[in-house]
């Protein structure tokens, strides 16, 4: 573990091992654990429809198991909000939810036709999760997953709470006019982070490395669901034509000749560039966040899979 550069880039304070990021999209995979353990205790299957637990959306034909794994054919919410909604306001799910019943957007495809990466799907799903356990899904994620793991720097924030941290990492963009790091909520294009500040299921958890390797060893020792229930949800989505999707519930899916099975998820929210990445096989892990979306990121990304690699033969 090795923290790096500055948690805040106007303050000069130094990041560290500690120090708490936004995850982004990799808070995708909290969202399935909890509706991988809700269908474990009979309150919903995957074949369930969505309007079995969400009737007032004009969208049929979606399951729970086409949400998993982006197979639904959703509209983008975000683009819906941003074009409507009154951004002085916060928007949560039931705003969401409410605006794609006032328009309705049309579907992109059929479900189950293809693999289109869906914010909308997973925001959904954290309100499917609510509605079928009659539980906040924040509150849910505490006492499910987070406090039973010990994974106490990991949480669904508000903007408010995260400003009360003494140890956040702010995220930021390098403006080349001035030629320094900028807060990146200081760019208006990027405020949907502010303004849809209480979305949940597709994003807005925060952790730390430390955490996430806590998470990552209750996923190894199925403390969490059973290993038949997480070998299902690392199973490739089948689309209508028979071909697969590598996509299971809230990671990607691959194979590599040396490492075998790669189970991975990343992040990219204003500012913040995140990846977890599991080899199950050779059972090795690697955790970057970042909070300047670093143009090398993906570099560093490779060159630690490569040398796993060489490691490994």
């Amino acid at each position: 573990r090795r923290g790096f550069g500055c948690r805040d880039f106007n303050a000069r304070e130094r990041g560290e091992t500690g120090t708490v990021f936004e995850l982004a999209s990799v808070s995708k995979q909290f969202t399935a654990m909890i509706i991988m353990m809700l269908r474990r205790e009979g309150k919903l299957d995957y074949g369930d429809s969505l309007r079995k637990f969400i009737p007032e959306l004009p969208y049929t034909g979606i399951t729970v198991r086409h949400l998993l794994n982006h197979t639904s054919g959703l509209p983008d919410y975000q683009a819906l909000m941003d074009q409507h909604w009154d951004k002085s306001r916060i928007a949560g799910n039931d705003d969401n939810i409410e605006y794609l019943v006032r328009y309705h957007p049309s579907v992109l495809f059929l479900p189950g036709e293809k693999f289109d990466y869906s914010n909308t799907g997973y925001m959904l799903l954290a309100t499917i999760a609510e509605r079928a356990s009659g539980m906040d899904f924040v509150d849910m994620m505490n006492a499910r997953i987070l406090q039973p793991l010990g994974m106490l720097a990991t949480g669904i924030r508000t903007r408010k709470q995260k400003h009360a941290m003494a140890n956040v990492a702010w995220g930021h963009i390098y403006a080349r006019g001035k030629q320094r790091f900028v807060p990146a909520d200081s760019f208006p294009e990027f405020n949907y982070t502010i303004w849809l500040g209480n979305r949940k299921g597709p994003g807005r958890v925060s952790s730390t490395t430390s955490d996430l390797l806590r998470w990552d060893r209750a996923l190894h020792d199925s403390k969490l669901v059973d290993q038949k229930s997480m070998n299902e949800a690392l199973m490739p989505a089948t689309l209508r034509n028979g071909e697969k999707s590598f996509y299971g519930f809230g990671w990607y899916l691959q194979d590599d000749p040396v490492l075998g099975k790669i189970i991975f998820h990343t992040g990219d929210n204003p500012g913040y560039k995140t990846i977890i990445m599991r080899f199950p096989d050779v059972d090795k892990t690697f955790i970057l966040l970042n909070n300047n979306e670093h143009p090398r990121f993906d570099d560093i990304v490779a060159k630690v899979r490569a040398l796993l690699k060489t490691e490994t033969m």
